[in-house]
């Protein structure tokens, strides 16, 4: 009996230094662990090693500080980053996951004999050493089959348990075989001195464990989902235009203008995001929207709600459906492989978000400029933001990527002229040259065609040959005939260390009339953007943008023909008051708007406040 309490106090170290490094380390990951209460029994506490077993090899496997403890390397930009171990004290989603998951029968622990035998294990590693020691010392770790030890992760309750009962199995393999050494009073002087040292530590752990299962259990009760997370933006402004005179078109008589009426307003853009993952690298988004900002355009009607006669003074985030709620996006992306990233717009698609569109600081509608124009080149806005997508990008990080997407406005309406592709339809294809992390190139083709045909199901079919962006003739080159168009784009970004990016485009569209085919017109736009960040406070933005928005610039269709020449100025400054509310104030001027220099210069200011939870 003396003998078996012994070799049991002898062991202790290991036992207690085991706990204690696998209790830093899954606080260090902030993963849940079940009650580490250390007991006095025979079963969970061993002794102390004889003299020659040092307090000092025990705080070399017990004492790591946790801000040693490097997180799992990121993954791009999927979901992966939404579900990675965080540090900062927030429970991440993968630890939410490790509360719901099991280990599979087939990744169970295996007792390994050596340290060489953990792949994933190098002398370079700040634990090596420790490592080195509870396994070839003692032969109390537990590696995977596939030979990893996976240090850098998460540990859950099931991993913990194997990994003590290697322990426990070692302990009862050596009570077993013992034969010599009695206790003795210096022994027993050593485990009490040991138990005192570390009587702080203990008792901390067993405050941080408390406080973990307490969170663990609040978590589980009010979870939403183990695979879906919430996420939710609020737009909240105040505009208003200023000017004289309403713009008129080129070669519209003048006496139709009318005063440019328009009364400051109060709106709001709400937008909650569900956000689903089955593989940690795929997403499924079902976005809700709620909004009633009325755009600041042209109607046809002088004196209307938010008419100023031309479309250049569009808002990046308005857009009215009365604030009743609507389906505003619904997607699924996921990858191939390292090769590709599909995704498939089951409704209302964008090509601006489905692939790089150079403008990587300002193309936010709540975050970044707040013109239309000044978000992006409008050859991302073809078919605008209806209908169903396919979108894929190859190689999409590597130096040259390529891009390809087809959307069918109408794909969801079975009637004549309308459908997946019997209807309006755009395709877009885009080459991107990444010859250093600074610098992005990129040429973009996109074709599209509008049928202008209406029906019960399309009450409003509207031509857009330019994404509503330029002036009237630019949009609508033929008076609503049948339009294709064959659009070409030359763009840049360039980072000048880690606060500056400047971007720019060039566009030119040839439209052509379908009801007439020997018709065509010529639309050209161009613009520049700078984006200085950390100006004042980390996390703001000052931006500056200057361009021409598209311009009808020859027309063979009767004299629909931009005969001057508009030009786009914005500065705005986004300002972050917490990490979850920015206010942007903004500014936007119209030189010559329709492209007619005979229209007054048109002002729109804006205060835009956004929250992010």
């Amino acid at each position: 009996m003396a003998k078996s309490l012994w070799y049991a106090l002898r062991l202790s170290p290991v036992i207690l230094g085991t706990t204690l490094f696998v209790a830093n380390s899954t606080q260090a990951a902030e993963a849940p662990v079940t009650d580490l209460t250390l007991k006095s029994s025979r079963s969970s506490v061993t002794a102390v090693n004889r003299r020659n077993t040092t307090t000092s090899n025990f705080k070399e496997v017990a004492a790591f500080p946790a801000s040693e403890v490097e997180p799992e390397e990121k993954a791009g930009d999927t979901l992966e980053s939404q579900t990675q171990v965080q540090t900062s004290g927030e429970l991440g989603e993968n630890t939410r996951n490790q509360l719901n998951d099991s280990v599979p029968a087939t990744d169970m622990l295996a007792q390994v004999t050596s340290v060489s035998q953990l792949s994933d294990v190098q002398p370079t590693d700040w634990a090596f050493q420790a490592l080195q020691s509870l396994v070839e010392r003692y032969g109390c770790i537990a590696g995977y089959p596939d030979g990893t030890y996976r240090g850098n992760r998460a540990l859950t309750r099931y991993e913990f348990a194997a990994g003590l009962n290697a322990c426990l199995d070692r302990v009862n393999e050596l009570i077993a075989t013992a034969t010599a050494d009695m206790v003795n009073r210096e022994d027993l002087a050593t485990l009490q001195r040991l138990q005192e040292e570390f009587s702080a530590e203990l008792a901390t752990l067993r405050g941080r464990v408390d406080a973990l299962e307490a969170r663990t259990a609040e978590l589980e009760a009010n979870q939403f989902s183990t695979t879906t997370t919430l996420s939710g933006e609020i737009v909240v402004a105040a505009a208003d235009v200023f000017g004289d005179e309403r713009a008129v078109r080129s070669g519209e008589a003048e006496g139709s203008r009318g005063d440019l009426d328009i009364n400051t307003i109060l709106a709001d853009r709400v937008r909650l995001s569900f956000n689903t993952s089955f593989t940690g690298k795929d997403l499924l988004r079902t976005r809700l929207q709620a909004r009633n900002i009325t755009p600041f355009t042209r109607t046809g009607t002088p004196g209307a709600s938010g008419d100023t006669g031309t479309a250049m003074t569009r808002l990046s985030f308005d857009g009215s459906d009365s604030n009743d709620v609507v389906i505003d996006d619904f997607f699924y992306r996921f990858p191939v492989g390292d090769i590709a990233e599909v995704k498939v717009d089951f409704a209302n698609s964008d090509f601006f978000e489905n692939m790089y569109n150079f403008n990587p600081v300002l193309e936010g509608s709540g975050n970044g400029a707040i013109s239309n124009f000044g978000r992006f080149n409008p050859i991302y806005r073809q078919q605008g933001t209806v209908g169903s997508a396919l979108t894929v990008n190859i190689n999409p990080k590597g130096r040259i990527g390529l891009s390809l997407g087809y959307k069918a406005p109408n794909s969801n309406n079975p009637g004549n002229s309308f459908g997946l592709f019997n209807g309006d339809y755009a395709a877009i294809a885009q080459l991107a040259f990444r010859p250093s992390d600074a610098l992005n190139l990129g040429l973009t083709y996109a074709h599209s065609y509008d049928n202008a045909v209406t029906d019960s199901v399309t009450t409003s079919n509207n031509i857009s040959v330019s994404g509503g962006t330029g002036s009237n003739f630019a949009n609508n080159p033929f008076d609503n005939a049948a339009t294709s168009a064959n659009h070409y784009a030359a763009q840049a970004n360039l980072k000048l260390g880690e606060r500056i990016t400047i971007s720019g485009w060039g566009g030119y569209t040839v439209a052509l009339n379908e009801n007439s085919p020997s018709q065509s017109a010529d639309i050209w736009n161009w613009a520049a953007t700078l984006a200085i960040q950390d100006l004042g406070k980390e996390g703001s933005v000052l931006g500056l943008i200057f361009g021409q928005p598209p311009r009808a610039a020859s027309n063979d269709f009767g004299g629909r023909r931009d005969q001057d020449t508009s030009y786009h100025a914005e500065l705005l400054y986004r300002f972050p008051i917490t990490d979850n509310i920015e206010v942007t104030p903004g500014a936007i001027a119209i030189f010559n708007p329709e492209h007619n220099d005979n229209n007054d210069t048109v002002y729109v200011g804006t205060l835009r406040t956004t929250f992010r939870f």
